[in-house]
């Protein structure tokens, strides 16, 4: 693994709603089979793990993910565009708020086996 910190970080504007500055403060070089974990100030933890033909992004998103303490979600934006986002539990307030402020969709809710299992069975009989 190689790890760039940049010092300051690069910082741009973002979000259409409430003009947010994000600060780019790093780059994380993984070869494959190499994982790391990010941890929120709560204790949830994401996991980003390379392979030789690309990356998981997300852990199961109805095992290590929901355990984790994340929600998996994907909305939409107003111009068409889609993400896959991670709700910490007990901030679904502030979701919420952040959906309203940069003009998003909730598309379908990734966060449990149900709602995984019936989104399979919607793509699989259409």
């Amino acid at each position: 693994m190689g790890l760039t910190v940049k010092e300051p970080p690069r910082t741009f504007k973002v979000g259409k709603g409430s003009g947010l500055t994000m600060s780019d403060c790093g780059t994380v070089e993984l070869q494959p089979d190499e994982q790391i974990t990010l941890v929120t100030e709560t204790g949830a933890e994401y996991d980003v793990a390379r392979k030789d033909w690309g990356f998981y992004a997300t852990p199961s998103l109805n095992g290590r993910l929901e355990s984790f303490g994340l929600r998996g979600v994907l909305v939409r934006n107003r111009c068409g565009r889609y993400y896959l986002l991670l709700v910490e539990r007990g901030k679904e307030d502030a979701f919420e708020s952040y959906l309203a402020d940069e003009q998003l969709a909730i598309v379908y809710w990734l966060d449990s086996s149900r709602s995984l299992d019936t989104l399979t069975k919607k793509v699989t009989e259409a």
